[in-house]
C-alpha cells in the first residue's frame, strides 16, 4: 500500500469521524445503530480499513446525512486507483517486484491477462524473460539483480500446474512477431507457447492480424479474480480495486475474447510465425 493511498484513507476516516460527531454519536453508539462491531467503526475512522461503497451508504444514513454520500464516494474513488511509480517499485531491483507477483498469483484462483506486444510473464522462457527484464532495467536506470528476477519469474510459473487454479491469456499476434532478443531465443519462446496449449489449467487465445475487433487492445492488463486489475504504463503501474474499474476491464476482456482464436487455430498461427524464423 502506498503512502499516498494511506494518506487518502486516513483523510476519509477523519471525515467519517466528523460526520459521526456532528450526529452526536460516539463510536459505540454508531456501531450499535449500524449493527457493526465497534472495532469496524474504529478502523474506518482511523484509516486502518478501506470502506466499501455500501459501508459509506450505511454510515451516511446512520448519521442522518444521506446527502454526504456523493462526497464520501468521491473521496473513496481517489483511493481505488493506486499509482505505483516504476522507479519506486524497482528501487530494490526487479526481484522484489517479481516476488510480489508470486504473492498475488498465490491467492488468485482465476488469472486473466491481455498482452499486446510481448509474451505474458507466466509463459516466458528464462532467456526471453531475461531480455525483457534487462531492457526494462536499462530503460528505467535500475539495473539490479536481473538473474534473481528471472528465477522469481520462473517460480511464479509453478502456479500453472496447480489444478485448483485457472489461467486465461489473450495475446495479440503482434507479440508473436515482436522480438526483444535473438531469433533463437524468440523461436524457443514460440515453442514454449505452443507447448502450453493443451495444459488443462491454461487457455491461450491469439488475436490475429486482420480480425475485426470490437475494441482494440490499447494496452496490457491483468485481472486477478474479481478483486484486482493491474495495468502497466511506461512510468507506472495502476492497481485498480474499485468495482467500476474491474467491470470495465472485464468487459474489455470479454470483447477481446470474442475475437480470439484458440486451440488448434492458435497452434497453427503460432506455428506459422515460428516456421518463418527457421531453425533458430
Amino acid at each position: 500500500m502506498t503512502t499516498d493511498y494511506q494518506t487518502g484513507r486516513t483523510a476519509l476516516g477523519a471525515r467519517l469521524s466528523e460526520l459521526r460527531a456532528e450526529a452526536g454519536l460516539d463510536g459505540k453508539g454508531l456501531a450499535a445503530r449500524l449493527g457493526w462491531p465497534p472495532s469496524k467503526v474504529s478502523k474506518l475512522q482511523n484509516g486502518r480499513q478501506t470502506p466499501t461503497t455500501q459501508d459509506l451508504a450505511d454510515w451516511a444514513a446512520a448519521v442522518g446525512r444521506p446527502d454526504a454520500l456523493p462526497e464520501l464516494k468521491a473521496r473513496a474513488a481517489g483511493l481505488e486507483a493506486t499509482y505505483r511509480s516504476w522507479r519506486r517499485q524497482l528501487a530494490a531491483g526487479h526481484r522484489a517486484r517479481q516476488e510480489q507477483a508470486i504473492a498475488e498469483t498465490a491467492v488468485t484462483t482465476l488469472t486473466r491477462a491481455v498482452e499486446v506486444v510481448r509474451v505474458p510473464g507466466l509463459l516466458q522462457t528464462p532467456d526471453y524473460a531475461r531480455g525483457v527484464l534487462q531492457a526494462a532495467a536499462e530503460f528505467r536506470g535500475v539495473d539490479r539483480d536481473i538473474d534473481g528476477a528471472v528465477r522469481a519469474r520462473l517460480r511464479r510459473q509453478e502456479a500453472l500446474y496447480d489444478p485448483d487454479k485457472a489461467f486465461q491469456f489473450l495475446i495479440h499476434e503482434a507479440a508473436l512477431h515482436t522480438r526483444t532478443s535473438t531469433p533463437a531465443v524468440h523461436a524457443a519462446q514460440l515453442d514454449r507457447l505452443m507447448s502450453a496449449i493443451g495444459l488443462d489449467t491454461i487457455e491461450l487465445g491469439i488475436l490475429p492480424f486482420g480480425t475485426q475487433l470490437r475494441r482494440a487492445p490499447s494496452h496490457a492488463f491483468w485481472i486477478y479474480d474479481r478483486r484486482l486489475v493491474i495495468v502497466e504504463t511506461i512510468g507506472t503501474e495502476m492497481w485498480l480495486v474499485d468495482e467500476d474499474s474491474i467491470e470495465t476491464y472485464e468487459r474489455a476482456w470479454d470483447w477481446l475474447y470474442g475475437s480470439a482464436v484458440t486451440g488448434t487455430e492458435a497452434l497453427r498461427l503460432i506455428g506459422r510465425v515460428r516456421a518463418a524464423l527457421g531453425a533458430g
